[in-house]
């Protein structure tokens, strides 16, 4: 049974993973993995879970495959635990898919951002506004890679069943401006990770989405308390430790001048030397090349003695 919209609310304040995708060598699913990598999370003081995102790969997945891995998240968590699921594609598409996880009990659907070419601001609240009118399950539209103006965000926020906003723009002056002028009772998540994490949450942020806390998540714990605390000093502490890690993810890899590309494999091999399940990826990401593996495993290593000295 889905979550009531307060307690939706309630959830979306505090550090969202996101359940990446094991892939096998011939990259079909491994649920069994997802399932394990779910549970772990959990145990580790996770509540609050992103299905078929995007770092999930969710424009490498069919449209049954998004459906599946969110019916294994939604099964494998307990009724307490929230479950996201990724919505994109055209309004029809958009909707079809809502039903489906509508049917599973989803808890909330996160409205990817939108892939088009071109976009009309008026054009992009109709299209919110459709997908709400097709659910009473709440909406966390995405905001990133559209550079949207604050009147779009404060109507957005006005949108009866927008219960969130996930904001990953790199400007805090507009977030500021935005959250002044929005509803109250809409909360605010920061799309951007850990490093954002400390500048984003006077802006009014409430909540964040996990970059390493994906696979040490007591690292986002431990962050999130501190701003809550308004621990300033520790809490700068905990997103420093991040961010050499943070920052390999958005670099571009072997033989590629496009950034960010390897940031769904560096993840993925986090969640290996954590002792998670990470796999394989779809085309069109890369795997990481063999200097970029040893890499991640030094940078995972400092991560590690940087979390046992300030954290244990």
């Amino acid at each position: 049974m889905s979550l009531a919209e307060n307690r939706v609310r309630d959830s979306l304040r505090g550090v969202a993973v996101g359940l990446l995708t094991p892939f096998d060598e011939d990259l079909e699913i491994e649920h069994q993995k997802l399932e394990s990598n779910a549970k772990s999370l959990l145990n580790s003081g996770i509540d609050l879970f992103l299905a078929a995102a995007n770092i999930s790969e969710y424009h490498s997945l069919t449209m049954q495959e998004r459906v599946d891995v969110t019916e294994t998240t939604v099964e494998t968590l307990p009724d307490d635990a929230c479950v996201l699921a990724g919505v994109g594609g055209s309004t029809r598409s958009a909707i079809e898919l809502i039903g489906a996880y509508d049917r599973i009990d989803v808890d909330a659907m996160m409205v990817m951002p939108p892939d088009h070419t071109y976009v009309h601001e008026r054009g992009l609240l109709r299209y919110y506004e459709k997908l709400d009118e097709a659910t009473e399950s709440p909406l966390v539209p995405y905001i990133r890679g559209f550079n949207p103006s604050v009147r779009f965000l404060r109507d957005l926020s006005r949108i009866n069943g927008v219960t969130g906003v996930k904001y990953a723009l790199e400007d805090p002056v507009k977030l500021g401006e935005a959250t002044s002028l929005a509803e109250d009772d809409v909360v605010w998540i920061n799309g951007l990770a850990e490093p954002y994490a400390v500048s984003f949450w006077e802006e009014g942020i409430e909540g964040f989405s996990a970059g390493v806390s994906n696979f040490r998540p007591e690292v986002g714990l431990a962050l999130f308390d501190a701003l809550t605390n308004g621990d300033w000093e520790l809490a700068r502490q905990f997103r420093n430790l991040t961010l050499p890690y943070q920052n390999f993810r958005g670099e571009t890899g072997e033989n590629n001048n496009l950034p960010g590309a390897i940031s769904v494999s560096a993840v993925k091999k986090g969640f290996d030397l954590a002792g998670l399940y990470g796999g394989s990826v779809r085309e069109p990401i890369q795997p990481l090349s063999p200097a970029d593996e040893r890499r991640a495993e030094e940078l995972y290593n400092q991560l590690s003695d940087d979390i046992d000295r300030v954290i244990n």
